[in-house]
């Protein structure tokens, strides 16, 4: 058994104690885009924006999302409102807000879901596709081109600051991005729901690091469904959404194939740029992540099964070896406690999670 709690202890001690300093020096590399010096004037004569707004029963925010969208600071954008077989007032709500908006929202209602497809990635393909379809930005388009063109997928109920679209631009633009990816903040309202998402935070650190995906020597990759910034011409090269038309985790699907074929990526904090209620409690965090895992687990019970043995070994062991092993034994397991700790205390720096 003592042999047991060394093999564990050290291997656990390595595999945290490596995050911590991989996760300690590479998210200081992230660019805020709230921060000052991104706070420039737009180039919108020469970047041309449709922002694409899926929703499926989702009469609780999609006013306040629409009407933050609407009177963003930027001046060459357009707003695709997408209503995909609400069964509530979605479509309505959509109307009303069009039609008392500034003139930039279109909405396109979805009555039925061709075979093939998942509902998410079939509104985000008839609203981009629609775009084509505008007037004024098929005119802009035609005379640019699709490399001065964007596309900017969010979801309904992210609410935008005024000035978030023009410092995203300004980041893409400056660092000559095809894609970009901007972390929300998560509005969370009880302990539960910190608990979660705090412990989904931690494990993501061991899927996916946002500080290399602008290396094109590694295959980390990102996508986030509040904020995916893409070229047009980019968007087309890998497929569009049509590509990704029976994908549950479409956000991260569409990262690792623009990401893979050859583009330019790019990841940036966002403070309160744009924020999002994921999930209402403990079980509303479970209910999303669920549906998630599952699918990045490619549907298969074995794998989620292993996997779910890998979190236990990883985030319960190092608890039980500090209590049930014997002297120096114990030494590895507090290490890796150790910086699972300092983890968490990264992670409260970066949100409203208290440590």
């Amino acid at each position: 058994m003592n042999y047991f709690h060394w093999i564990a202890g050290i291997s656990l001690a390595l595999i945290w104690f490596s995050r911590v300093v991989d996760a300690g020096l590479g998210m200081r590399t992230l660019a805020d885009i709230s921060h000052p010096e991104w706070n420039r004037p737009s180039n919108a004569a020469d970047n041309h924006v449709a922002i694409i707004v899926p929703a499926r029963n989702e009469e609780a925010a999609i006013e306040q999302a629409l009407r933050n969208l609407a009177s963003l600071e930027y001046v060459n954008y357009q707003v695709i409102a997408v209503d995909d077989r609400s069964t509530d007032r979605t479509g309505e709500i959509m109307d009303e807000v069009a039609s008392t908006s500034p003139g930039n929202i279109r909405v396109v209602h979805i009555r039925e879901l061709p075979a093939g497809w998942m509902g998410k990635t079939h509104a985000m393909w008839t609203g981009a596709k629609q775009v084509r379809g505008v007037p004024h930005f098929s005119s802009i388009w035609a005379e640019l081109g699709d490399k001065n063109a964007w596309l900017l997928f969010t979801d309904a109920d992210v609410m935008f600051r005024k000035d978030a679209l023009r410092r995203a631009i300004a980041y893409a633009e400056a660092e000559h991005a095809d894609h970009l990816v901007v972390f929300p903040r998560i509005i969370m309202e009880r302990a539960s729901e910190k608990m979660m998402i705090a412990f989904f935070q931690l494990l993501f650190v061991f899927g996916h690091r946002p500080w290399k995906v602008a290396d094109p020597k590694t295959k980390d990759h990102m996508g986030v469904g509040a904020f995916n910034l893409v070229r047009c011409s980019a968007y087309e090269a890998i497929g569009t959404y049509e590509r990704l038309r029976m994908e549950v985790v479409d956000d991260m699907k569409l990262g690792k194939v623009i990401k893979n074929g050859g583009f330019r990526q790019r990841v940036a904090l966002g403070d309160d740029l744009i924020a999002i209620r994921w999930a209402h409690g403990a079980r509303g965090v479970i209910n999303n992540l669920t549906k998630n895992f599952f699918a990045v687990m490619s549907f298969q019970t074995w794998r989620a099964l292993l996997c779910c043995v890998g979190m236990a070994f990883l985030n319960l062991l190092p608890f039980l070896g500090v209590l049930i092993a014997h002297g120096w034994a114990r030494v590895p397991y507090a290490v890796a406690l150790a910086s699972m700790f300092s983890l968490y205390y990264g992670i409260s720096r970066q949100t409203e999670i208290h440590p």
